[in-house]
């Protein structure tokens, strides 16, 4: 590939403010392809030394693009343009999206207990308040990197999973494994900012934007069998749906 100073040009007299000029045409070398998944990016004091800017608005320009989630940073590797975002839009769980985009997943048991079912959890499964129900929490990576936070809420009695069988393999493969039937799911998403033990585990900036799904599925009879409320990197993680007219 061609430096960047060949392919990105600065106007210092147009009205447009040189932080955007830089990450609007560095944007357009990562859609179309010129700039790669993975390829390494000179540090920005380098990089502001080259175009003749200042650290500041070289920052200013970079940080632009990871908060669009096309850069990110790592402590010891640097600024890189992100891997290709993994895209759902099925009743599949994450195991079986990672497989299917031909990424290798890994899963990281947190925790997994029985507790009482209170409030929206209790709600959404049907279940009197104070119903036992597994609780299972989960940190799911994708190629080693982390990409979701997963905790699972299923009726006490429906699944009794061993640690590495949660590791092998995903929830919705084990629900079916164990007969339970999954007919349909009604599901909620939106976005926050990480909390710094969030960020801590997903090895992502502190506050920045998580994806959030609570996803309820139901079973044979429109039986609720699982409560999800998950949280996935925006940077490496999107939603697709399609629409229909009426």
């Amino acid at each position: 590939m061609e430096p960047l100073t060949r392919l990105i040009t600065i106007d210092r007299s147009s009205p447009v403010p040189l932080y955007f000029q830089f990450a609007q045409q560095l944007q357009h070398l990562i859609e179309s392809g010129a700039l790669t998944p993975g390829t390494r990016l000179e540090n920005e004091i380098s990089l502001a030394d080259r175009f003749g800017l200042s650290r500041p608005t070289m920052r200013q320009a970079m940080q632009h693009l990871v908060d669009k989630g096309l850069l990110s940073r790592k402590r010891g590797v640097g600024t890189q343009v992100v891997t290709d975002r993994i895209r759902r839009m099925e009743l599949t769980s994450l195991h079986e999206d990672l497989r299917r985009e031909g990424r290798h997943p890994r899963t990281e048991v947190l925790s997994m207990r029985t507790r009482p079912a209170e409030g929206r959890i209790a709600s959404a499964l049907r279940l009197e308040p104070g119903a036992d129900t597994l609780v299972l929490r989960r940190l799911r990576y994708a190629d080693d990197e982390p990409v979701a936070l997963l905790e699972n809420h299923l009726p006490a009695g429906l699944l009794d999973p061993a640690e590495e069988d949660l590791v092998a393999h995903g929830l919705y493969a084990l629900l079916r494994r164990a007969g339970v039937t999954l007919r349909s799911a009604e599901q909620t998403i939106g976005a926050r900012r990480a909390t710094a033990a969030e960020s801590r585990l997903l090895a992502e900036v502190r506050g920045g934007t998580l994806l959030t799904m609570e996803r309820t599925v139901l079973g044979d009879g429109g039986r609720p069998v699982e409560f999800g409320s998950h949280l996935y990197r925006a940077s490496r993680y999107s939603f697709e749906m399609t629409l229909t007219a009426s």
